[in-house]
């Protein structure tokens, strides 16, 4: 899938591992950065990575960077994390003590770069309309701009780097922010259905999962498709757990319409479809393959570990 966005002229990736990171860069990207907190614990690795690609890591406390500046071999840039609002990782935006620190830090080092603050603005996650989101991601704007009014004096080229997939999806002003990182656009899912980042046809994933066993009297379908596939990811749909939604195809696939299966319970490797169309229930059949749209692609995908894709005539990915 990198491959895609390559050729079409992007150069820089975000990853969210250093196992990432070199997987990447052994695939020729020139520019990575790690959007996950230090881990002091992976220096080694971290230095082993492709000579050639332009690092940057991310770090939010000295003792972390400490330990990094004492054993890196190689020259990376190094991103301050800056939290917003999701209160997850990072230094709130108006503590300004505590960035200067890690500033200082940083400075003291001849193999890191102060790089710029990069944001993630998580909480858009448990929104449930645009609305929300469109505060979150104002309130966000309003914040950077604080931080970069602050530090751009003494930093000119600092690099606000911004990404959450319901705020990219949906805003229209990046007003400050220089790059955006906008995650699972690329696949989508049906949590971002629910929260109005996309629209059902948008989700470019299904999982194809067995049909082991059926059960009539609870309008239950067993499939071959559990946590170890889905991870146990859900959200609320009146009240009830949701961990997926079967579909249908069309003859093409450039199009998935929803059928009424909820995948409502998950254990390791079972997964219990419920579809109450009686019409729908019969025309399933013992070892066919239903189709899941997944609550959470990133997960999915990892859990996974490989997919098959499918063209369209003009040789085009549509899943």
């Amino acid at each position: 899938m990198g491959e895609w966005f390559h050729d079409l002229g992007i150069t820089a990736i975000t990853v969210s591992s250093v196992s990432m990171a070199q997987y990447f860069g052994e695939a020729g990207w020139h520019d990575i950065t790690i959007a996950f907190p230090l881990n002091p614990r992976e220096i080694n690795r971290i230095n082993e990575i492709n000579p050639n690609v332009s690092l940057n890591l991310t770090v939010e406390n000295p003792e972390a960077l400490g330990l990094a500046g004492q054993r890196l071999t190689r020259q990376v840039g190094v991103f301050i994390k800056i939290d917003t609002g999701y209160n997850r990782t990072g230094i709130r935006h108006s503590e300004f003590e505590k960035i200067n620190v890690l500033l200082n830090n940083i400075s003291r080092y001849n193999l890191t770069k102060f790089k710029g603050f990069l944001i993630h603005a998580g909480h858009t996650y448990q929104c449930s309309s645009e609305n929300e989101v469109l505060d979150i991601h104002i309130d966000s704007l309003k914040k950077i701009k604080e931080l970069k009014e602050y530090y751009q004096k003494a930093y000119p080229d600092l690099v606000i780097s911004y990404g959450d997939t319901p705020s990219c999806s949906i805003a229209g002003d990046f007003t400050g922010i220089d790059e955006i990182r906008p995650g699972n656009f690329a696949y989508y899912d049906l949590m971002q259905v629910n929260i109005g980042s996309c629209s059902l046809n948008d989700i470019a994933v299904v999982v194809a999962c067995p049909v082991v066993a059926k059960h009539p009297e609870r309008k239950h379908i067993v499939l071959y498709g559990g946590a170890v596939h889905f991870s146990k990811e859900y959200y609320l749909e009146n009240g009830r757990k949701v961990f997926g939604k079967s579909i249908k195809l069309d003859g093409s696939g450039l199009n998935h319409y929803p059928i009424e299966g909820t995948l409502i319970n998950l254990s390791q490797e079972h997964g219990i479809l419920e579809l109450t169309d009686p019409i729908q229930f019969n025309q399933i059949q013992i070892g066919e393959l239903v189709y899941i749209l997944p609550v959470h692609s990133c997960l999915t995908a990892n859990l996974l570990r490989s997919s098959f894709v499918q063209y369209d005539t003009n040789i085009n990915p549509i899943i």
